[in-house]
């Protein structure tokens, strides 16, 4: 059983609560609620990280769930399309399955074309990681997980802490560290599927984006980086200035056409700076995302099809969400250009992302 620590002035009221929730791979899972005084319900579970639910109420008062997820681990295990869950071990894609480090070549899962998606066939997200509930007006979740040499083709024995906290301020951080015995890659993200609306019988093509990014990284037809680092000025990648999701998307090109690509993001990588904005006028909603990483992936659920449906019945369809991956840019083991992702022996991965909701002003 996960343990709670309690601070003298919380331990009337636990602001961290835990509930069976099935069982994978013979390991216990469970389903983790963290509240907050100021209006924030999540609830995380220790199968693959996942955030099932974020529960904030709209400007009329109306409470419901900003993600998309379901409230049943087995129609997780029937398969999704990510939502929620912790990507590893290298999130995004790698060009045909395969990388080199010191001229030692590594061979992958192609579970993306000919490429290698979010870890493999069973990636991080589809792993029952070991939880430690920490109580507080601050409530976190301690996840660890230890990714054996080899696991899905990467080198070295990888152990991982991603820690999820509600602030007071309404704020889901996210904190990552890992380090290995061999030198290996790296890129840990959230997939969470965001809909301010708290609906998916809404599309997100009227939320209002602005990305602090004025490059991205173009993609050939698999979505892989061609190595340039384009200005995103005059194309429909330019979001410096806030403007609707829907407003260019059909000049992404692509099939489906839409958004599924990496920002590189303004300022200094490693640095917690604020640079992506999210409203909703119908909801009055408002998303702020903060993050140490050099990139985000933008996707706006091309691929959703509408076969996976809410508990209520709803089909989660195209455009029905949208992710903000923070991440180290795909295909970076392969980029020499591209920001490195390589984590060696001795060294320690961290990084930090912080999702905040609000209400519009």
């Amino acid at each position: 059983m996960p343990t709670k620590e309690k601070t003298e002035e919380t331990a009337t009221a636990s602001r961290i609560s835990a509930a069976d929730w099935g069982e994978v791979d013979g390991k216990k899972v469970q389903l983790f609620t963290l509240t907050n005084e100021a209006g924030s319900e999540v609830k995380i579970t220790n199968y693959g990280g996942i955030v099932t639910e974020w529960n904030f109420p709209e400007k009329n008062g109306k409470v419901s769930s900003i993600v998309l997820g379901f409230d049943s681990l087995k129609t997780y295990l029937a398969g999704h399309p990510f939502f929620g869950a912790i990507a590893g071990r290298y999130a995004n894609r790698i060009a045909k399955g395969q990388f080199s480090i010191d001229g030692e070549t590594y061979t992958l899962a192609k579970n993306n074309g000919e490429n290698s998606l979010h870890g493999g066939v069973k990636g991080f997200d589809k792993q029952v990681w070991t939880a430690n509930a920490i109580d507080g007006d601050e409530p976190s979740l301690e996840l660890t997980y230890l990714s054996a040499d080899g696991e899905e083709g990467y080198p070295g024995n990888l152990n991982v802490k991603v820690v999820y906290t509600l602030t007071a301020d309404n704020e889901l951080k996210i904190d990552y560290t890992a380090t290995t015995d061999k030198a290996t890659v790296l890129n840990l993200t959230n997939h969470s599927y965001f809909n301010l609306t708290g609906s998916p019988a809404n599309t997100i093509l009227d939320h209002e984006l602005r990305i602090k990014a004025q490059r991205y990284t173009p993609v050939d037809g698999g979505l892989i980086p061609t190595g340039e680092l384009a200005p995103v000025a005059g194309t429909p990648f330019d979001f410096f200035d806030a403007a609707k999701i829907g407003e260019r998307i059909e000049q992404t090109g692509g099939d489906p056409f839409g958004y599924d690509h990496n920002f590189v993001l303004d300022g200094e990588a490693g640095q917690l700076r604020n640079v992506v904005i999210v409203t909703d006028s119908v909801s009055g909603r408002r998303l702020d995302m903060a993050t140490t990483q050099p990139g985000v992936q933008f996707y706006t659920g091309n691929f959703l099809d509408g076969s996976v449906k809410s508990d209520e019945g709803i089909p989660y369809g195209r455009n029905t969400g949208f992710c903000l991956e923070t991440q180290h840019f795909p295909d970076s083991p392969n980029q020499p250009d591209f920001p490195s992702a390589l984590l060696k022996p001795g060294e320690t991965y961290h990084q930090t992302t912080v999702y905040k909701i609000s209400l519009m002003e």
